[in-house]
C-alpha cells in the first residue's frame, strides 16, 4: 500500500450509499419523526423566548425613561431647608405653650381642688340655712346661700 493512497472512504462517498440503502431510510425517517417534535418545540420555545425578551427590553426602556425623569425631578427640587428649620421652630413654640397650658390647668385644678376642700370644711363647721320660703320665681336658691 502507497502512503499517498487513503483506506478511508470519503463523507461523499458514503452519502451516496445513505440514498440507495432502503434500511438507512428507514432509520433515518424514525429519527427524524422521533427528533422533529422536540426540534420544533424547542423552536417554538426559542421564538417565544425572543417575543419575552423583545417585551422585557421594551419595558426595561420605559422604566428607563421614567428612573430619567425621577432623576430630572429629583435633580430640580426646590431647597426645603428654610421650611424645614422653620416648621421646626414652630413645634417648639407650640411645645412651649403646650406646656405653659398644662401647667395652668395642673394649677387651675389645684385650685379647684382646694375651693371644694374649703366648702366641704365650711359646710361642716357652719349650721346648715333653715330652708326659707320662696317668695319669687326670679332669684335661685343657689345665690341665697353662696359663700364668697
Amino acid at each position: 500500500m502507497d502512503d499517498t493512497e487513503s483506506t478511508t472512504t470519503s463523507a461523499d462517498e458514503n452519502t451516496g450509499n445513505l440514498c440507495d440503502n432502503p434500511t438507512r431510510d428507514t432509520l433515518a425517517e424514525g429519527l427524524l419523526g422521533l427528533l422533529k417534535p422536540t426540534v420544533d418545540q424547542l423552536d417554538e420555545r426559542v421564538r417565544a423566548t425572543r417575543i419575552s425578551q423583545l417585551e422585557l427590553k421594551q419595558q426595561i426602556e420605559s422604566l428607563n425613561e421614567e428612573l430619567a425623569k425621577v432623576r430630572e425631578a429629583l435633580n430640580n427640587h426646590p431647597d426645603l431647608d428654610p421650611y424645614v428649620k422653620k416648621l421646626i421652630a414652630c413645634k417648639h413654640k407650640v411645645t412651649v405653650v403646650l406646656n405653659v397650658l398644662q401647667g395652668s390647668q395642673d394649677r387651675l385644678n389645684e385650685i379647684r381642688r382646694m375651693v371644694s376642700k374649703e366648702k366641704s370644711v365650711r359646710t361642716a363647721v357652719l349650721p346648715s340655712p333653715q330652708p326659707e320660703p320662696e317668695q319669687s320665681t326670679s332669684g335661685t336658691s343657689s345665690d341665697k346661700g353662696s359663700i364668697n
